[in-house]
């Protein structure tokens, strides 16, 4: 039988960008992968809200989630019963009482089977990699192609301008040899703003 490793992520819903990782063995729990996911999040990202399955529901994911003040739409499950006071009883009473708001919410999270399948449908379903950790590194490998890709689209379809350092424009002017002006037509950019080559007046 085959083994299977198991990639375990945190996506953005706008772009499907995979914004943290953690790569384990087929049979390492979902529960508390989330909170470690969440902290590399955030400290990139402003997390407004996070959608999960069932397998994350829990007073510690709860908590994690509101630390880095954002909302959680993760459901609970059939047998949680409601306590008296504080952060899991007005996430219970909203997801009890708010169902329509709540799914409407947590559906976002479909978001990331879509990623997964952007991922396998462009690199591969399958490592071929033999150990662990070049497995591991295979996965990592397709992910951060995957990031690639899509920060290209934005660069497109949301005009997200690349600044990829501190003072990078100052930086590539100053770098005569890069010779941006070979730069294709379609980059977002303009390799004018940032180089003139020394043929233009």
């Amino acid at each position: 039988m085959s083994a299977y490793i198991k990639a375990h992520v945190m996506i953005g819903v706008t772009t499907n960008v995979v914004t943290s990782i953690e790569v384990t063995a087929s049979n390492g729990a979902d529960y508390p992968m989330l909170a470690p996911l969440l902290k590399r999040t955030a400290a990139s990202f402003d997390v407004e809200q996070l959608s999960a399955d069932k397998a994350y529901s829990g007073r510690s994911n709860l908590e994690a989630v509101a630390a880095v003040g954002g909302a959680a739409y993760i459901p609970f499950k059939s047998n949680t019963k409601a306590v008296a006071s504080g952060l899991w009883k007005q996430a219970f009473d909203f997801y009890q009482d708010h169902q329509e708001e709540f799914y409407a919410q947590y559906h976002k999270r479909s978001n990331v089977e879509a990623t997964f399948s952007m991922i396998k449908a462009k690199f591969g379903a399958f490592v071929r990699s033999k150990t662990p950790v070049a497995q591991r590194n295979e996965v990592l490998c397709k992910v951060l192609a995957h990031n690639l890709c899509v920060l290209v689209q934005s660069f497109y379809e949301f005009g997200v301008q690349p600044e990829f350092w501190r003072n990078g424009n100052a930086v590539l002017r100053s770098v005569e040899t890069l010779a941006l002006t070979n730069l294709p037509p379609r980059t977002p950019w303009g390799a004018s703003n940032f180089y003139k080559s020394p043929q233009q007046p």
